[in-house]
Parts: structure tokens; sequence; C-alpha cells
């Protein structure tokens, strides 16, 4: 897990953006978790189409169904043409790209945090917006 303090980081990032890791940290379709302050976040990297290279995503760490900070360790597919990642516990599926949950497996639906996310210089930044998150787990 990456750890990084918001508050304390001496790498230049953008005005409310975080670097939180390099690109190549990231494996294609395999979840990554990073502590920003104290919320958790899931990082993951999809496969780009027709020559392109994949997209960064970034939500919360923390899966809303089992209450345990998952969601790194999530089944990475597709929906259509949605990038989703599937709970390793009880398989809900979420938008990597707004945090909907698509299928809730009978369950009252609930939603992931998501975070901007942007590559530069082979960095991945993070817009860090200290959402405060009682079940998460943040500053």
């Amino acid at each position: 897990m990456t750890l990084i303090d918001p508050q304390t980081t001496t790498d230049t990032a953008p005005a409310g953006w975080v670097r939180v890791c390099a690109l190549s940290d990231l494996e294609v379709e395999r979840g990554r978790a990073a502590l920003l302050g104290g919320t958790q976040i899931a990082l993951f990297l999809t496969r780009g189409t027709n020559g392109r290279e994949g997209r960064v995503y970034a939500v919360s760490n923390f899966d809303p169904f089992s209450r345990a900070n998952v969601i790194s360790r999530g089944i990475v597919g597709t929906r259509q043409d949605a990038p989703t990642v599937a709970s390793p516990m009880f398989k809900q599926v979420f938008d990597l790209r707004t945090g909907i949950c698509l299928d809730a497996q009978g369950k009252e639906p609930v939603n992931l945090h998501v975070w901007p996310t942007a590559v530069a210089d082979g960095v991945v930044l993070v817009r860090w917006d200290e959402r405060p998150d009682a079940d998460g787990g943040a500053p």
C-alpha cells in the first residue's frame, strides 16, 4: 500500500492534486491500495483499446457491503462500455468511472466515492478533496 500525507508531501503537484505513485507501479486490470491522509483509495489501470493507453481510476477502497477495505482486491471487468470492479467479498459490481453500484446482489445499492485522476510525466495524480467518510476512515 502506498502511504501519502497530502499535507506534507514534498513532491510538486498542481494545487488540489496529490502525487500517489508512478504509473509503472500499477498493473493493467489489477488494483492497488493507497492511503491518502486517513482515507484508503483503490487505484485501477484499465486496458486500452485500439492501441491507446488505458485509464487510471480512483475509488474508495471501502466496500460498503462487507464494511472492509478490500475494493483494491476486486475483480476488474466491463459492463457494456463501463469499466467495473466487483467486490471480492460479496461480488457487488461498481462502475469505476462513477462509483455507481451496477449490481447490488439483491441488496440496497450503495455507491463508492470516486476521485478524478490524471497522469503527468509517468506519475499518477489524484484530485484530493479530503471528503469526510465516517465508514472508510478519513482525516
